[in-house]
């Protein structure tokens, strides 16, 4: 049986924990992902920067590394993939603006793949309008787009995680060991709601 497929839609100062971890934990559990931008080709680098969490009343940002992307988002069949993964950080506010990604959201939930979204990721589920009547976890300052979505917000501790049927949510990088076994959970079939594999 070949490796399941994800899709992972990322672009230009994507936070950078929550697209190097995810990548590299994937590929090492045996999953095959592809990393994608609009307007980027495969060889091409996003730059990331890095939320920190330091006591201040929201998050401080730092430039990270350039995260290279492994395959041209021009040439994506979503009907190819099995599965979708959303990093946070500052790009999904440009990225739910492009009707391409936005129709590929749509295409992973309305077939029920598994969908796994992190932090500001949210706000490109909420330009979906693919959450309505769910529950949802983000970055607490993505709370209202959540609920004017249809969501229920899912009020949780940094570094837990949510499952609801084949979506999977988490607030923040904090919480990359209960969001990434519970996609992994979803991925395999094992979850409440999720489809077998």
């Amino acid at each position: 049986m070949s490796a399941k497929k994800i899709l992972m839609i990322t672009g230009d100062f994507t936070e950078d924990y929550e697209t190097m971890v995810p990548f590299q934990t994937l590929l090492a559990m045996g999953y095959e992902v592809d990393a994608v931008c609009p307007g980027k080709k495969a060889g091409d680098t996003v730059a990331t920067c890095i939320h920190d969490f330091e006591g201040d009343q929201t998050y401080t940002e730092k430039r990270g590394h350039n995260f290279t992307l492994n395959a041209t988002f021009a040439e994506v069949d979503v009907a190819a993939y099995d599965a979708l993964l959303i990093p946070g950080g500052r790009a999904p506010e440009y990225l739910r603006l492009d009707a391409a990604v936005l129709a590929a959201v749509k295409h992973f939930m309305d077939e029920n793949k598994p969908v796994a979204a992190i932090c500001h990721g949210a706000q490109i589920l909420t330009a979906a309008k693919v959450i309505n009547g769910r529950t949802v976890s983000a970055y607490p300052a993505c709370r209202p787009e959540v609920e004017l979505a249809g969501a229920t917000y899912a009020d949780i501790a940094i570094d837990g995680a949510v499952t609801d049927g084949n979506l999977v949510t988490a607030p923040a990088w904090p919480a990359h060991p209960a969001w990434l076994s519970q996609f992994n959970a979803v991925l395999k079939g094992e979850a409440a709601g999720a489809l077998a594999a």
